[in-house]
């Protein structure tokens, strides 16, 4: 018989016991804080290549399959390893919006459909193969990655998805009714139902703070009217009916159990997409170091190890190379889950599967998966804003593990001036080579991590 005080404790700790009855929430948090963000590049890419409607419907609904089958499995090779395969570290995986830049790309290049679809599935399998290697060899380049550099790149992070959850905590850009009253309390709703249970209760209801409040969301959701038959007026006065009731037709017609198919489309192998791919497979391999660095700082309070970083790399590249033979975009650490991690220090491996588990069945029962896609964003949001901030502070923690001296305000002011900063408003890049603004115009993490590199291998050291 597990004691309450074990319990409570066995959340905090990432090989510790937890019964099943508290583990399933903890896990759901985390499936609930990526579900979206999971699904959203897949849409995002299959209409920029034309694959949507018609005789495309199946193939879109059968890769949404995947992408969550895929990201379950992956999880939890990460969690557990395989070999020298996975970080053992508390880190949910799940499809990277990162390559989006260079897939839209690609896709226009080569004229999009099912040849551009496939090209990028190529290009996939072999820049996960190659970022692989470069896990298997980190351990000579980690005297690259000091606290003030993966601090710098946490803090990143951080910043870059800051805005994500300003979005959702205003309905999600593609709402017509963005930034309405509406949306605006269902979040705030949010929020502080998390904050209440956060602070004011202990034990299993505070680590689970985060489930707790989005399901209150979706109830006041649904009291509210926003996934009820009902309408809207745009600041144009144009009445609309709101999207999230269209959507329940999406688990009405979703079916109950369904198998994940291997090789949905023809794999293509063609230079043009994959040189640009290997080059953003760099870039995930420096995000991952960040995201891992972020976890253990945040949610275990030490740096990562070598073994866990190479480990968790090579996860990501393999991963990848997995999830493109079932046709899905590359798999990486997700930096929306690090930010619940860090926020509420639940870092149980056992906690952690029962999520991975759950995607799986989400990708056996598409009607699970369609039931929580149509989530309003504004449910979201309320807990991301939180969650991405609490990345920040982990970025934070990092750079401060030392003291601060000269050199390293000068890395980490530099890093975010001009690399965080000239990222982040990718304009600025307009004129530049188009590699250069693929790889830095999507967010401000590439280019910070490269100054700061780039600058702790040039700036004299300190005098000890």
């Amino acid at each position: 018989m597990i004691k309450s005080a074990e319990l409570e404790n066995s959340a905090y700790e990432f090989e510790a016991k937890m019964p099943l009855r508290h583990a399933v929430p903890l896990g759901l948090q985390h499936v609930f804080a990526m579900f979206v963000g999971n699904l959203t590049p897949l849409l995002i890419i299959t209409s920029a290549c034309g694959l949507v409607g018609g005789e495309f419907a199946d193939l879109q609904v059968s890769l949404l399959q995947n992408a969550m089958f895929v990201a379950g499995i992956v999880t939890l090779v990460q969690l557990y390893g395989l070999g020298p395969v996975g970080g053992k570290v508390p880190i949910i995986m799940g499809t990277s919006s990162g390559f989006l830049g260079v897939f839209n790309s690609v896709a226009a290049t080569m004229g999009g459909g099912v040849t551009a679809y496939g090209a990028m599935m190529g290009a996939s399998i072999l820049g996960g193969l190659f970022e692989s290697v470069l896990g298997v060899f980190l351990k000579p380049l980690r005297k690259l990655f000091p606290p003030v550099v993966t601090g710098t790149v946490v803090l990143s992070i951080g910043l870059s998805l800051i805005s994500v959850g300003v979005n959702s905590f205003g309905g999600g850009n593609a709402a017509k009714d963005f930034g309405s009253v509406e949306n605006l309390l269902l979040a705030v709703f949010v929020l502080v139902v998390i904050l209440f249970f956060k602070h004011w209760t202990k034990g299993f209801l505070s680590s689970s703070s985060i489930l707790v409040g989005i399901i209150a969301g979706y109830l006041a959701a649904i009291v509210m009217g926003f996934v009820l038959p009902t309408t809207g007026v745009t600041a144009d006065g144009v009445e609309f009916t709101k999207a999230w009731v269209l959507n329940w037709n999406k688990v009405a017609e979703a079916s109950w159990f369904a198998i994940p198919k291997l090789v949905p489309v023809k794999i293509v192998f063609d230079l043009r997409a994959i040189l640009p791919v290997m080059i953003m497979f760099i870039v995930t391999a420096v995000e991952t170091v960040g995201d891992i660095s972020g976890v253990m700082e945040g949610g275990m309070g030490r740096e990562a190890t070598d073994k866990e970083l190479s480990g968790g790399i090579i996860c990501d590249g393999l991963g990848s190379t997995v999830a493109a033979c079932f046709g899905v975009l590359p798999n990486t650490s997700f930096s929306q889950n690090v930010g619940l991690v860090a926020m509420t220090k639940v870092v149980n491996r056992g906690a952690l599967a029962t999520g991975a588990v759950f995607l799986m069945l989400c990708g056996l029962i598409p009607k699970l998966g369609a039931l929580i896609s149509i989530m309003p964003q504004a449910v979201l949001g309320g807990a991301a804003v939180m969650m991405f901030s609490s990345i920040v502070v982990s970025g934070i923690q990092l750079i401060t593990k030392e003291k601060m001296t000269p050199r390293t305000l000068t890395i980490v002011s530099v890093a975010l001036g001009v690399g965080y900063g000239m990222g982040a408003n990718a304009s600025i890049l307009a004129n530049t080579p188009q590699f250069v603004q693929l790889i830095c115009g999507e967010s401000g993490i590439v280019p910070a991590a490269f100054v700061a590199i780039l600058l702790n291998c040039l700036l004299p050291r300190d005098e000890k």
